[in-house]
């Protein structure tokens, strides 16, 4: 080949946070010293959702899947001897975008950087509320008034930290919510037009910058195992962005109609049965979005192998940033320009891509665009349904999972021999240090202060003028995260997003012989014997973890058994759990809990079941649940426990009928599940 210089590689990332700031601190140093190139920075849920460690449905959740900043201080020691001008650092952060980028510029300020070299502060806060509202459940305002927060972050950024990226528009969780590519594209590229469009009509931004506000729109999207495809549909988002910018914004500088995003691969396609084979994944799921150099992506995080067992170890973090330095550093990659242009393969499947996606743009916007299009369900019903067909066909054995519907047979794996240690777990005693430090943080500031600015925020919240300058008053007066959510709240109210599950289809089939066939005998049969109608399943999701696909596939499934299901969508105490249960008089509770706060939240709500009369009533229990967790909670009164490898639905719904004829002493029934 002629020789050319060789492309520089992509920002490569490790998402990570947990327990406490100084406890994260160490570990970004660690990793920048390891050759990371940027920060990803994962909160926990209390800082995601606006509330503040010492809040009941904090509880739990503190430090578990990412840092807890629940102020100035904490902020201080997240970044504390890291210089924020020669980092670029993403922040998973959504409903309190807007205030951890203050932060975060206070913080930079008080490193001593001066107004100039804020405005020269990079990276990227995700900033993207649809995809929350739709799969990853860490929302808190209403739509409008969501908007209204990224719009005024979004103008701010644009003349005050010009390379920052405002907001990055994330497809991703809607692939692991069960969007198929032309979803996944159709839905990002709405929420952007959404964004866009209220950016524009806000009134802050002259017409003459337009282009720099579409220059400063990033992307965040999955690549899944079929790497083909996900290469394609990287092609088919650049070419349908250049399309939008160009012809709905007049963006005429093709350099600020460039599609530029940044990506983690799939984590929730991670396997438990046989972890390891998830490696393999990890780097096929990489090449999608680093093959073709004209839709390369500008930042990578991987995932690591053990993330469906739980937290994962800096070891594991080390592999999977040398996956991509082996692939950068090692590989020829980066020394030729894009291996598949011409290829008719893969422009017949973009150019069917771009068709399809574009149709189904249309038909949003005919609805009255993204946000309009949530609020009616819409987005969400088509989400769960997709989901609903990808499981049944995993379940039937026509989309196969290596170790999982196939190939199940394995040699005993070293890197689980001892599960307890293949992972890391936060120390239990780690909240209530966070609380005390919370504590002590408001007893030491000027409490004037705080309140005046709390005052201020909501004032600016009531009427129209940008709310950043005010969120910056409140990061510099010591205000912390849950106040300025509430104060927010107070003026803007809460929202509960719909849950999708009433209006999903039937996803599997029941012919007379059919697992689900048997299934709803068995349902049929056991209410029939208890009396009263039909079984009752409540399904709940106690704590913050907004993650509600399984739950929502175990309530379609179930309702296809026979069930009559009361869901009532995330963020529930146990208090509020157990209350519905016993007013809807259901035979059996399901929890489902992602996060981690498992530990915590199950035995509460045994314990409140049993003051409030109902302690034989059986509380199935679903989630990444390392095994030694898994026994805790069967010997506190858990009936059954599912974790990832419980892949078979139907079957899992055939177990909670058992429960159900456990708990209430009948027969069993001699019907396979």
């Amino acid at each position: 080949m002629t020789e050319r210089q060789k492309d520089r590689p992509w920002l490569m990332r490790t998402y990570a946070g947990h327990s406490t700031a100084e406890a994260s601190n160490e570990l970004y140093r660690r990793n920048l010293a390891k050759g990371q190139t940027g920060l990803s920075v994962a909160f926990d849920l209390p800082t995601q959702t606006g509330y503040d460690p010492d809040h009941v449905l904090a509880r739990g959740e503190v430090g578990r899947v990412g840092v807890p900043v629940s102020h100035l201080g904490d902020m201080r020691r997240l970044f504390q001897d890291i210089p924020l001008e020669q980092m670029n650092t993403s922040m998973t952060i959504n409903a309190t975008a807007m205030w951890l980028l203050a932060l975060y510029q206070v913080v930079a300020e008080e490193q001593g950087l001066d107004e100039e070299a804020i405005a020269k502060l990079s990276g990227t806060t995700q900033n993207d509320i649809v995809k929350e509202y739709l799969s990853r459940g860490t929302h808190v305002f209403p739509p409008g008034p969501s908007l209204r927060l990224t719009t005024d972050m979004i103008t701010y950024t644009v003349n005050h930290i010009p390379k920052w990226n405002p907001i990055n528009i994330c497809s991703y969780h809607l692939q692991e919510a069960g969007a198929t590519p032309v979803q996944e594209i159709s839905y990002a590229m709405s929420t952007a037009i959404a964004v866009l469009d209220a950016v524009f009509a806000s009134g802050q931004v002259p017409d003459e910058r337009r282009g720099d506000v579409v220059a400063r729109i990033s992307f965040f999207v999955n690549a899944g195992v079929r790497f083909v495809e996900e290469m394609c549909k990287m092609r088919a988002f650049g070419r349908i962005w250049d399309k939008v910018t160009r012809e709905r914004y007049g963006i005429e500088n093709p350099k600020q109609r460039r599609f530029r995003y940044g990506v983690q691969v799939n984590s929730l396609g991670l396997t438990e049965a046989q972890p390891e084979n998830n490696v393999q994944r990890i780097v096929l799921e990489m090449l999608a979005v680093t093959l073709s150099k004209d839709a390369r992506a500008r930042a990578v995080q991987l995932p690591a192998w053990n993330e469906a067992l739980g937290l994962p170890r800096p070891w594991d973090q080390q592999w999977s940033l040398r996956i991509q330095q082996v692939l950068a550093h090692e590989s020829d990659l980066l020394e030729y320009e894009d291996i598949f242009a011409g290829s008719h393969v893969i422009e017949a499947k973009v150019d069917a891509l771009v068709t399809d996606c574009l149709a189904e743009i249309d038909r949003i916007q005919e609805m009255g665009g993204a946000m309009a299009a949530v609020e009616s369900g819409y987005l969400k019903s088509q989400l769960v349904s997709a989901h609903a067909e990808r499981r049944a066909r995993i379940e039937s054995g026509e989309e196969k999972i290596v170790g999982v519907n196939c190939f199940e047979g394995t040699e005993p794996n070293p890197l689980t021999a001892d599960l307890d240690t293949a992972i890391m777990t936060v120390d239990p005693a780690n909240e209530d240090r966070v609380v005390r430090s919370l504590h002590d943080w408001r007893d030491n500031r000027d409490e004037a202060r705080a309140q005046d600015a709390l005052s201020a925020l909501k004032k600016a919240a009531a009427g129209d003028t940008n709310l950043f300058p005010a969120t910056l008053e409140c990061a510099r007066a010591g205000v912390t995260t849950g106040e300025w959510a509430w104060a927010l709240r107070d003026v803007f109210g809460e929202f509960r997003a719909p849950t999708g599950v009433s209006g999903a289809p039937v996803a599997v089939t029941a012919e007379t012989g059919s697992p689900l066939a048997v299934v709803r005998e068995k349902v049929a049969r056991t209410a029939a014997e208890l009396g009263g109608g039909r079984l009752r399943l409540l399904v709940g999701k106690p704590g913050l973890d907004g993650h509600s696909n399984g739950a929502e596939q175990i309530a379609v499934r179930a309702r296809d058994a026979g069930f009559e299901v009361v869901y009532q969508g995330i963020r529930l105490t146990p208090e509020q759990i157990v209350a519905a249960a016993v007013a809807e008089d259901v035979h059996c509770v399901g929890l489902s809990i992602l996060s981690g706060s498992h530990a915590a939240l199950v035995p509460d709500v045994l314990e409140r079941l049993r003051r409030a009369g109902a302690p034989d009533l059986p509380v199935i229990v679903g989630g990444i649940i390392p095994s030694a967790d898994a026994t805790e909670l069967r010997r506190a009164g858990v009936a059954a426990v599912f974790t990832p490898k419980d892949f078979g639905i139907t079957e899992i719904i055939g177990r909670i009928v058992d429960e159900i004829r456990t708990a209430n002493r009948l027969d069993p029934l001699e019907v396979p599940a």
